[in-house]
C-alpha cells in the first residue's frame, strides 16, 4: 500500500512587547555605526549561513534475500517473512519456457501453463475458479522465454485452502478433452487477433528478426496459428510431464508466515508430487547468441492503417551477463519513462506520437533491446529519422550529467517500490529462482547498477545502442510508410507477415 507523505511547514512568528507612550518618546532612536574604511562591505547575495552542505550520496538500496532450503520433499523453497500484513504470495517457478517448444510447436510451454487451472486435483475448471474467489485469492498460470510459474496470493487465514488448489494446480492437473477443446480454440481466436495488432506483430517480427527461424527465441511466446493447429492435448501433457517436475522447480514464498508454520502446508499439498517415471526432464535451454546476418529493415504490410509502428531493435545481453544491471540505467535515459529522451522528442516536442519509450528483455540467454513508438502514418519518415538521431546521439555522446542523476534515483525508486508488495517480490524471485541468478541477486544487480558511474554508463551506451548494427522495423501501411523509409536514409525493406515470416 502506497502512502501520501505531507510535510508540514513551520511558521515563527515574532511576538512584540509595546511599552507605555511615555517611556517610548523619551528613547532617542537608535543609530549606525559609520563603517570603517578597512572594513570589507558585504555582498548582497553573501549567504549569511555560509556555503549550503551538500548531502552524502544514499547507499544502494540492498531487497532482503530469501531464506532457502529443501523441503522434506525435496522441493527447494526460498522465503522472505513479511509481516506486517496478513498476506501471503507463493509462486512455483519451472525453468522452462518456449525456448524448449519443439519445432513447429510454439507456444506449448504457454498453452501447458495455461491448461494448468482448467480442473485439477478434484476440481473441475468451474470448481478452481469458484473456490478461489470464495478464497478472495488471486491464482494465476502463465509461462515467458525461459520460465514457467504458477502463482497465487491469499490472506493468511485462507492460506491452507489456497495451498491445496495450487498443489492440485500445479502437481495434479485433469487435462480434460472438453477443456482442452475450449482453451485450444480461445488460443487460435487470440492469434487471430493478434495479427491485426499492430503493436503485438510488431513483438512477434522483432524476435523473428533478430534472432532467425532456427533460434530457441525467433517465435513467439504465444506461438502462430500453424502452430497452434499443431499441438495436441497428449503434447501439453507430454511437457507438463517432462518440465513441471518438483526436483526442477523452487517454490518462493513471501509474506505472513513462517518456515514452521510452512512445513505442513508444503507436506499436505506437495508430499505426492512425484518426477513422471516414464518422463525425462526437459534440458535447461541457454540459446546462444544471435549471430546474422540481419536484415537493415522489416516491412510488415498493414494498408490504410492510420498509424504506424516504429523500432529498432539490437541483440542485448543474458539477464546474468554483468553489464545488464548498469545497462537498465542507460535504457532508462533513452526511453524508459516519460522524460526519456525518445518520448519528449516524439512526443513532447513534436506530437507525432502517443508515447515513445525502450526496454531490455530480461532471460536467460541473448535478449533484444528495443526503442519504439506507434506514430502517425504520415510521420513515419519524420519519426524514424528522429528515433535514429536519438539513438545515435546516445551512443556517440553518452549520458548528460542529468540523466546519469536521474537514472540512478529512478532506478531505486523502481526497486523499492517492486519490494513493496509481496506480490512483486514473489514475482521477481521467482524469475531470478528459475534463471538460476541467485537469491542474492537483486541486491548485487542493486549495487552495481548504482554504482555505475557516468564513464561506465557511456561505455555500454556506445556498446549496445549504436544504431548503424540495428534493426528497423516499421509495422504500417506499406505504400506510404516505403517511400518515407527512402527518404530517411534507409535500403528498401525486406518485407514480413505478422508472424514474422518473410513474404515471397
Amino acid at each position: 500500500m502506497k502512502r501520501a507523505l505531507f510535510a508540514l511547514a513551520p511558521f515563527a512568528f515574532a511576538a512584540f512587547a509595546c511599552g507605555s507612550p511615555q517611556a517610548t518618546t523619551n528613547v532617542a532612536p537608535p543609530t549606525s555605526a559609520a563603517p570603517s574604511a578597512s572594513a570589507p562591505t558585504p555582498s548582497a547575495s553573501a549567504d549569511s549561513f555560509g556555503p549550503r552542505p551538500e548531502p552524502p550520496t544514499p547507499a544502494a538500496f540492498k531487497p532482503p534475500a530469501p531464506v532457502v532450503y529443501t523441503a522434506t520433499n525435496g522441493v527447494t523453497v526460498w522465503l522472505v517473512e513479511r509481516h506486517g500484513l496478513p498476506i501471503v504470495s507463493i509462486a512455483i517457478a519451472v525453468p522452462s519456457g518456449a525456448a524448449n517448444d519443439p519445432p513447429g510447436k510454439g507456444g506449448l510451454a504457454r498453452i501447458t501453463a495455461q491448461m494448468l487451472d482448467e480442473g485439477a486435483g478434484a476440481r473441475s475448471a468451474i470448481d478452481v475458479s469458484r473456490d478461489v474467489d470464495a478464497l478472495g485469492a488471486t491464482l494465476a498460470t502463465t509461462s515467458d522465454a525461459d520460465t514457467s510459474t504458477a502463482s497465487l496470493t491469499v490472506l493468511k487465514r485462507n492460506l491452507q485452502k489456497g495451498f491445496a488448489i495450487l498443489g492440485d494446480v500445479v502437481a495434479r492437473p485433469r487435462f480434460e478433452p472438453k477443456e482442452w477443446k475450449r482453451v485450444h480454440d480461445l488460443w487460435q481466436n487470440s492469434l487471430k487477433a493478434r495479427a491485426s495488432d499492430p503493436d503485438a506483430t510488431a513483438r512477434v517480427v522483432f524476435r523473428a528478426a533478430v534472432f532467425g527461424a532456427d533460434h530457441p527465441y525467433a517465435h513467439p511466446w504465444d506461438g502462430t496459428s500453424a502452430s497452434a493447429k499443431a499441438v495436441t492435448l497428449d503434447d501439453v501433457k507430454s511437457f507438463h510431464a517432462s518440465a513441471w517436475r518438483p526436483e526442477r522447480a523452487t517454490i518462493v514464498v513471501a509474506g505472513d508466515v513462517t518456515k514452521e508454520e510452512l512445513a505442513p502446508l508444503l507436506d499436505a499439498s506437495f508430499s505426492s508430487w512425484k518426477p513422471a517415471a516414464k518422463s525425462a526432464a526437459l534440458p535447461i535451454v541457454t540459446p546462444p547468441a544471435p549471430k546474422g546476418p540481419w536484415p537493415r529493415v522489416v516491412l510488415v504490410d498493414r494498408p490504410e492503417a492510420p498509424q504506424s509502428v516504429i523500432a529498432v531493435v539490437r541483440p542485448g545481453v543474458a539477464a546474468s551477463d554483468p553489464d545488464a544491471p548498469a545497462l537498465d540505467r542507460v535504457n532508462g535515459a533513452l526511453g524508459g519513462s516519460f522524460t526519456s529522451r525518445i518520448n519528449q522528442d516524439l512526443r513532447e516536442e513534436h506530437g507525432w506520437s502517443y508515447g515513445a519509450s525502450s526496454r531490455i528483455s530480461f532471460s536467460r540467454g541473448t535478449g533484444m533491446i528495443v526503442a519504439y513508438a506507434g506514430v502517425y502514418t504520415d510521420k513515419t519518415g519524420d519519426a524514424l529519422a528522429a528515433l535514429l538521431k536519438d539513438i545515435d546521439e546516445l551512443a556517440k555522446k553518452g549520458l548528460t550529467q542529468d540523466e546519469v542523476d536521474k537514472t540512478r534515483a529512478q532506478a531505486r525508486g523502481e526497486l523499492v517500490e517492486a519490494y513493496e508488495s509481496v506480490q512483486s517480490v514473489v514475482s521477481r524471485l521467482a524469475t531470478a529462482a528459475a534463471l538460476g541468478l541467485g537469491p542474492d541477486y537483486e541486491a548485487r544487480a542493486s549495487v552495481a547498477r548504482d554504482q555505475a558511474t557516468a564513464a561506465d554508463l557511456n561505455k555500454l551506451a556506445a556498446k549496445y545502442f549504436d544504431p548503424k548494427d540495428a534493426i528497423v522495423v516499421v509495422v504500417g501501411p506499406r505504400a506510404q510508410v516505403e517511400p518515407a523509409i527512402a527518404a530517411a536514409g534507409l535500403p528498401k525493406p525486406e518485407l514480413r507477415d505478422a508472424d514474422g515470416a518473410p513474404v515471397k
